[in-house]
C-alpha cells in the first residue's frame, strides 16, 4: 500500500476534526479556543494541497474533502461567531431571530467554496477572499471586543446593525469578482513566493505591534497588497 498518497487527505480530515472541535468551543462561547482550533485547522489546510503536489497523488477526492472540511472550519464556525456575536449586542431580546443572520457567513463561504471547485480561474490565485481568510476575520472581532481597551470599538462591536454590516459585506467579499494573490506555497523557493513572504512579514508586524487588533489589520493588508499587485500585472 503507497502511504504517500493517504497523507494528504489525513491532513484534510485533520482539519475538519479541528473545525468540529471550534465549533463545540464557539458554542460554549470560548471564542479564544475556538480562533486557536481554527488557525490550526487553517495550518493543516495550508499544507494539504502542498503535499498532494510534492508526492503527486492529487485527486478529485482530495479536492471536495478539501472543501467540505473547509466548510466546517471556515464556514459553520465563524457563522456560529457571528450569531452569539449578535445575540449578544446591545439591546437584543432573548427571543430576537434576528441573530440567525449571522449564519449568512456560512451561505457565503458555502457558495464560494462550492464555486471554487468549478471555477478554472483559480489555480493559482483566488477570486475573492478565501474561507480561512475571512473565517480569521470574523473569529478576531470577539477578540478584539474583549481585549482592545477602547470604548468606541466595543460599541461598534456590541452594534447589531455594524455587526450586520460586516456579515453583509463578509458573504460579499466572500464571492467578489476580485483577485487575490494565493496564500498556498507549491515550491520552496523565494523568488516565486515573495509576494507570500513580505506579506507573512507585514502580517507579524501587525500582530506584534497591535496584537489582537492586527488580525482584522492583516485581512485588509491582504486584500490591498492583492489589489496593488493586480495593477502592477496589468501594467
Amino acid at each position: 500500500m503507497d502511504i504517500k498518497k493517504h497523507i494528504p487527505n489525513t491532513i484534510t480530515l485533520g482539519n475538519l476534526f479541528c473545525g468540529c472541535i471550534a465549533v463545540t468551543f464557539a458554542f460554549a462561547r470560548d471564542f479564544e479556543m475556538a480562533f486557536y482550533f481554527v488557525c490550526l485547522g487553517i495550518f493543516l489546510d495550508f499544507f494539504d494541497g502542498f503535499f498532494a503536489r510534492l508526492f503527486k497523488v492529487s485527486s478529485p477526492l482530495g479536492l471536495q474533502l478539501d472543501s467540505l472540511a473547509d466548510m466546517v472550519t471556515s464556514g459553520v464556525v465563524p457563522g456560529s461567531v457571528m450569531y452569539f456575536m449578535l445575540k449578544s449586542s446591545s439591546e437584543m431580546p432573548d427571543d430576537s431571530y434576528f441573530p440567525l443572520l449571522g449564519f449568512i457567513v456560512t451561505l457565503g463561504s458555502c457558495y464560494r467554496l462550492a464555486n471554487f471547485n468549478i471555477d478554472t480561474r483559480q489555480t493559482d490565485s483566488f477570486i475573492g477572499l478565501p474561507t480561512p481568510a475571512n473565517a480569521l476575520f470574523i473569529l478576531s472581532l470577539p477578540l478584539v471586543k474583549v481585549n482592545f481597551d477602547s470604548l468606541m470599538v466595543l460599541e461598534l462591536l456590541t452594534n447589531q446593525w455594524v455587526l450586520l454590516a460586516i456579515t453583509l459585506f463578509s458573504a460579499y467579499i466572500l464571492n467578489a469578482e476580485i483577485p487575490l494573490f494565493s496564500l498556498k506555497i507549491k515550491k520552496f523557493s523565494f523568488k516565486e513566493n515573495a509576494l507570500q513572504v513580505v506579506f507573512l512579514a507585514i502580517s507579524i508586524l501587525l500582530l506584534v505591534i497591535f496584537q489582537y487588533l492586527g488580525l482584522p489589520l492583516v485581512i485588509i493588508t491582504y486584500i490591498l497588497m492583492s489589489v496593488i499587485n493586480n495593477k502592477f500585472l496589468k501594467k
